[in-house]
């Protein structure tokens, strides 16, 4: 029988998920219902608890298992939450004997015996590996996610993943190209490959390679896969080879998230960030000099601690200087044990202000491009009969049939996503 597996954040937990997904229903937890938690933010660790209630009142009888960032930060808020069986480390989450160990426990205290722990979180901090967790592919997408990296040896003051996943480490790159060469012969046309720190890639690998040898690897060697993508990076993290790639390789997709989190150098510095704002500034450039076609999204943080309103602004002058067009837009949140929840806070009340004037920058910046689309061919990935992503990851409402990669003439837009029509299918 299926196992239900209600996922919070990242791409990354997305790819996880699965993961989860075939590891327990091969344990036999039928009639389980695992939430995959996220910590990045005190909303995020909110909204999953939530829904731990909620899925509590709606099927009493559920045998509910949580996992991921929050419960590995948090595990006994999690275990205490009603009708929990069981809390799983981010590691433990990804082992399919702690599926088997969960099985058993679940088992015998339905039966009102034994005395397992219900917690299973050990020290993320000690884990030093992170291996290639094979999936066949993502459930219902049209593209699949490889994980190549997990955990992060950065400490941005504001931010708690660290200590949900640990130190970072990087799957070889020979088993990533073996599975997204076993991906491809899926039928899987585009790949996105993940990590918590992606540009960390390699660092504790022989020889430390860096992200740029890894997606040149895999397009030499997998030829057959159409379009390669990357999940959000690090700017300053870039090497040679990876600006390289997106200069001369087509099928690497026009289109990067940066984690730039603030548009002011102070800001910046006391968020312990390792770039400036001019460092920013020019990587767009020199990226868009490389590559015309490409487009930027970012992360902004609204209203950390001491922001003023000039600083504020430096974010908000950093959409039109960077030409960003697809904005992740968090209010600052406090997370305990972090360094900046003990700095001087930002009213929540400026701290809401400041995030709605940077989501309504970010939508004024996302109908530019929009309109800049109109009248351009582009060649359509779709996600289902009447929805697909442009090489530069933008929606497009069209109708043609699921996983079909499409030449499309744009018609218009409705100010969310592009409108076109079907011209000519290249892969059905």
């Amino acid at each position: 029988m299926a196992v239900d597996v209600i996922t919070f954040g990242c791409r990354l937990n997305a790819y996880e998920s699965e993961v989860i997904r075939n590891n327990a229903e091969a344990a036999g937890l039928g009639e389980a219902v695992v939430v995959n938690t996220c910590a990045v933010t005190a909303e995020a660790v909110r909204q999953a608890k939530q829904a731990i209630r909620r899925l509590a009142r709606e099927r009493p009888d559920a045998r509910i298992v949580v996992t991921g960032c929050a419960a590995q930060v948090e595990p006994q808020a999690f275990a205490e939450l009603p009708n929990v069986g069981r809390v799983i480390g981010n590691e433990e989450k990804l082992d399919a004997r702690s599926w088997r160990t969960t099985r058993e426990a679940l088992d015998a205290a339905a039966f009102g015996v034994g005395r397992e722990e219900k917690i299973a979180v050990n020290d993320i901090m000690s884990v030093t590996e992170t291996a290639a967790h094979l999936v066949d592919g993502l459930e219902g997408r049209a593209r699949a996610f490889v994980q190549v990296q997990n955990g992060c040896d950065h400490r941005c003051t504001f931010c708690i993943i660290p200590y949900g996943r640990g130190n970072s480490r990087s799957v070889p790159m020979g088993e990533v190209v073996a599975q997204v060469r076993r991906l491809c012969e899926r039928g899987y046309r585009e790949i996105v490959l993940t990590g918590v720190d992606l540009t960390g890639y390699g660092a504790n690998l022989p020889g430390a390679p860096k992200l740029g040898a890894l997606v040149k690897q895999i397009l030499k060697h997998v030829p057959e896969l159409a379009r390669l993508r990357l999940s959000s990076i690090d700017s300053v993290e870039a090497d040679r080879d990876l600006i390289d790639a997106f200069a001369g390789e087509p099928r690497l997709m026009p289109h990067l998230h940066l984690s730039l989190q603030a548009g002011d150098d102070m800001i910046l510095k006391r968020m312990k960030r390792r770039h400036a704002r001019a460092d920013a500034i020019s990587f767009c450039q020199q990226l868009r000099r490389l590559r015309p076609d490409v487009v930027f999204g970012a992360d902004i943080i609204a209203g950390f601690p001491t922001e003023t309103e000039a600083m504020f602004q430096q974010s908000l002058d950093l959409v039109d200087e960077c030409a960003l067009t697809h904005l992740h837009v968090f209010p600052f949140s406090p997370r305990p044990g972090t360094p900046a929840a003990r700095m001087p806070q930002v009213a929540r009340a400026v701290v809401k202000e400041r995030a709605k004037r940077l989501r309504d920058k970010g939508a004024a910046a996302l109908v530019r491009h929009l309109d800049g689309e109109v009248g351009a061919r582009r060649r359509v990935l779709m996600e289902s009969d009447h929805v697909g992503r442009t090489e530069q990851f933008t929606p497009v409402h069209v109708a043609a049939e699921a996983g079909a990669l499409i030449d499309a003439a744009i018609t218009g837009h409705d100010g969310r996503q592009l409108l076109a029509r079907d011209e000519v299918a290249i892969s059905r």
